[in-house]
């Protein structure tokens, strides 16, 4: 092979490999985004059923133990 086809070669490569890396970063771009609003919901799911917890959750009557 000559050195100018070896180059060209190296050349198709990089471009290739650049393509590639600018696919896979907006890939992961786009899964942050929906990492980020699964998170919100899941956050927000936690606070409903702590404060549904918190209202089903029966009042323990302050009493004395019975040995006392």
């Amino acid at each position: 092979m000559m050195p100018a086809d070896r180059l060209t070669t190296l050349e198709i490569r990089a471009a290739e490999q650049e393509k590639t890396i600018e696919e896979l970063s907006g890939q992961i771009a786009e899964q942050w985004k929906v990492i980020e609003r699964m998170q919100r919901k899941l956050d927000a799911l936690t606070d409903r059923f702590l404060a549904l917890e918190e209202q089903s959750a029966p009042d323990v009557p302050v009493t004395k133990p019975p040995h006392w």
